[in-house]
This record gives structure tokens, C-alpha cells and sequence, in this order.
């Protein structure tokens, strides 16, 4: 099936609602200010997706071997819980006041093209008992299409990324299997809620011209 980004983004707008919003722990006449708050961090970060290419700054690679494509302890964040996330953002809204969500992203190393900030949001996302923190990834750089990372800054981030991996990796990967890591989830073959066609084609044909260069090893067959 062909990839259709508004559909995908319109399922993952579903899902987010259903969680945030419509979840069973928040108060029925409270509804209407977390719909709109869900809308106003879809337009200011970007569609909701399940996951996030690996060279994304909200997902910082701590283990080259063990690529990680959704925000979690294994890339440096503590204490979250029902998360949802966003091109450029995540909201996680933990029991308690978040405090350990927050602390953890401000020990995060710097990051060359983007800061990461935590903030807590006054918007009754999940349930009355937990304290929603937004974690934003605010890029240094202005994109030229909205939410869209250029090909300028997603290009040479794949190829830093996948440098790390060169001089212990045995086998080349297929552009197909690597996809869902270099372009996020949901994704087609040619573009995805995080790049465009021309951006994903230039990736590819970057990545391909390394696998093929024999630096990380023959090319996998099956």
C-alpha cells in the first residue's frame, strides 16, 4: 500500500486523542481544553508518529549496536510513561510531578543541531493524577518546509550516525531494511512524516553509495 502522510497523519492524530484525551482519567468537561491543547502541539511539532529516525536529537544513540528509535532509558530519559510523540516533541505524562522526566533531559549531553528542553504543560492529558511534561527538540536551524528536516542537516546526520557503526559492523544492510531507522515510523518507501521525497531519495542514495563502498562489510543477501 502506498504511503499517504496525511492518513498516517490523521491515525496517529486518532490514537494520541484516544489516549490523551479521551482516556477514562480525564474529567469529561476538561475534554475540550486537552483536544485543543493536542491540536496546538500538532501544529507547532509536527504530526504524531510511533517512532523516530535514529539520527533524530530526541533519540540519542548510546549503543551504535542497538539502534534506538523511540525516547526511553535506553537513550538517557528516566520516569516517563504513556507517551506520546510527535515529529519534534514528546508529551509524557507520568504519576507524580514529572520532576525525574526533567532532570534526566537536562543531564543529556549538548547536541551539535538542536537543544532539548522539558517543560511541564498545565493541560489534563491521561488522567488528574499524573503531570504532563513536553520534551521539545528545538532545532538550531529554520526548516524551509514545515516540520520537514532538509536534506542539508538529515543527510549528514545519517551519515554521523551510521559512521559510528563502521569499523565493528560485519554486514551492509539493504536500504529497504534500514528504512524504518533512517526514515521514522510511519514511513513509505520515499518519504515519511520527518523527511520528504527529495530529502529520503537523497538519504538513500547516500547510504547506498556507502553500503556499497564494502565499509561495513558484504552486502546481506536474504
Amino acid at each position: 500500500m502506498a504511503f499517504r502522510a496525511d492518513e498516517a497523519a490523521q491515525d496517529g492524530y486518532e490514537r494520541a486523542r484516544r489516549i490523551l484525551v479521551l482516556s477514562p482519567g480525564v474529567d469529561a468537561d476538561q475534554r475540550e481544553k486537552a483536544d485543543n491543547a493536542l491540536q496546538d502541539l500538532i501544529d507547532a511539532h509536527g504530526a504524531v508518529v510511533r517512532g523516530y529516525p535514529t539520527w533524530h536529537p530526541l533519540v540519542p544513540q548510546e549503543n551504535p549496536h542497538m539502534p534506538v528509535t523511540d525516547p526511553s532509558d535506553r537513550c538517557g530519559y528516566q520516569g516517563l510513561d504513556h507517551t506520546i510523540y510527535f515529529a519534534h516533541a514528546f508529551v509524557s505524562c507520568p504519576y507524580g510531578d514529572g520532576l525525574e522526566i526533567i532532570e534526566s533531559v537536562e543531564a543529556m549531553e549538548p547536541h551539535p543541531c538542536a537543544t532539548i528542553t522539558a517543560e511541564r504543560l498545565d493541560v489534563p492529558f491521561y488522567n488528574s493524577g499524573t503531570t504532563p511534561i513536553l520534551v521539545r527538540c528545538n532545532w538550531h536551524e529554520a526548516f524551509p518546509e514545515r516540520h520537514m528536516v532538509p536534506k542539508k542537516l538529515a543527510v549528514p546526520l545519517m551519515i554521523q550516525q551510521e559512521m559510528r557503526m563502521w569499523h565493528r559492523a560485519e554486514i551492509g544492510e539493504r536500504w529497504d531494511t534500514m528504512r524504518p531507522y533512517l526514515l521514522g515510523d510511519p514511513h513509505g518507501s520515499r518519504s515519511s512524516l520527518f523527511v520528504n521525497q527529495e530529502t529520503a531519495m537523497a538519504m538513500k542514495r547516500v547510504y547506498t553509495a556507502m553500503v556499497e563502498s564494502g565499509m561495513f562489510g558484504p552486502l546481506r543477501m536474504d
